[in-house]
C-alpha cells in the first residue's frame, strides 16, 4: 500500500490539472471501488472547482467550492493519472480508455484524471469539508510527520511506558500519521535502534533523535518520487526511484552498507522486519 511519500508525489502531480480548476464532466464507470461510491457522485462533483488538494495521512483530499471534499485512497493498486496537461516540460496526450479506469474527470482546460485500480482496493467518497475529522478513514488519525504536532515532546509522550515493539509504535497511525512499513524500517536503521526494543524503555534522547530522521527520510523519499515496489506510479505514470536507496528495506542477506553484517528479515506484525542485528541495538 503507499505510504506517506508516494501519495504526497501522486498529489503534487495532480496539482498542475486540478488545483483551481473546474472538473468540466466526471465519468464514474462502476457503482464501488473497495467500498461503493457515493450516490451520485458523478453529479455532485461535476461543475465543481477545485480549490485545494490537500494529503492528510495516506489520503488525497479535494476540497470543492460545494462544500465538500473528494477523498481518495489509491489502496494497493490504484492510479491518478493525468493527461493532456504539460507536466515537467512535456505535453502528456490523452491515452485510450482502459479497461480498469474506474473514475475519469475532465477537467477545466482540456487535462484528464483518470483513477485506474485493477484490484479495486482503492476508495473515493465525498465528505463535508468542515466535518472531515469525524470520517471514519481520517478520525483518530495522529499528527503529521511535517506538522508542528509532531515534536520531540509528542513523541516522548506518547511512547512514555509503552510495551510494544518501536517499529509497532511508529507504525500506529493513531500515534503518526503516515508513515509505513519501509519507511519505519529505514528510520530505525539510521536511527541505530532495533525494531524489537519496548519503545518505553528506549531512551529519551534516543526517541526524540527519530524526529528529524522520520522527516528526513521522508523528504528524501518524496524527492525522489517515492518507492516503486510493484504498483505505485507518479501521476505522469513515471516510477518512483526511492528503493534505490534503500539501506535495509528488502534487502534480507545483503551486507549492510554501514559495517557488512548481512541484513536480518524478521516478522513483526504479519509484516516484514528489516535491519542490521551489528548497527541497530
Amino acid at each position: 500500500m503507499p505510504e506517506l511519500p508516494e501519495v504526497e508525489t501522486v498529489r503534487e502531480g495532480l496539482l498542475p490539472a486540478m488545483e483551481g480548476r473546474v472538473i468540466a464532466r466526471a465519468e464514474v464507470n462502476r457503482p464501488d471501488l473497495r467500498w461503493p461510491l457515493p450516490e451520485r457522485m458523478a453529479e455532485r462533483i461535476t461543475g465543481a472547482r477545485v480549490e485545494r488538494l490537500r494529503r492528510r495521512s495516506k489520503y488525497i483530499l479535494a476540497d470543492l467550492d460545494t462544500g465538500e471534499s473528494l477523498l481518495i485512497h489509491l489502496g494497493m493498486s490504484g492510479r491518478m493519472l493525468v493527461s493532456g496537461v504539460m507536466l515537467g516540460g512535456f505535453h502528456l496526450d490523452h491515452p485510450a480508455p482502459q479497461k480498469h479506469d474506474h473514475v475519469v474527470l475532465q477537467m477545466e482546460g482540456g487535462a484528464r484524471v483518470t483513477f485506474n485500480d485493477a484490484r479495486r482496493f482503492g476508495a473515493m467518497d465525498l465528505v463535508r469539508t468542515d466535518r472531515e475529522a469525524a470520517h471514519w478513514l481520517l478520525a483518530g488519525l495522529g499528527p503529521e510527520p511535517f506538522g508542528n504536532e509532531f515534536n520531540e515532546e509528542y513523541l516522548l509522550e506518547r511512547l512514555k511506558g509503552r510495551t510494544m515493539p518501536i517499529k509497532s509504535a511508529l507504525l500506529d497511525q493513531r500515534i503518526l500519521a503516515g508513515l509505513g512499513n519501509i519507511y519505519v524500517s529505514e528510520v530505525l536503521f539510521r536511527a541505530g535502534i532495533d525494531p524489537r526494543r519496548a519503545a518505553g524503555k528506549i531512551a529519551a534522547k534516543r526517541l526524540a533523535g527519530l524526529v528529524p530522521i522520520i522527516r528526513e527520510v521522508l523528504a528524501e523519499a518524496i524527492a525522489a518520487g517515492g518507492s516503486s515496489l510493484r504498483d505505485h506510479r507518479q501521476a505522469d505514470g513515471e516510477l518512483g526511484y526511492f528503493q534505490h536507496s534503500f539501506r535495509v528495506y528488502d534487502r534480507e542477506g545483503e551486507p549492510c552498507a554501514t559495517c557488512a553484517t548481512p541484513i536480518r528479515r524478521i516478522v513483526q506484525s504479519s509484516r516484514s522486519s528489516f535491519f542490521c542485528p551489528a548497527c541497530q541495538r
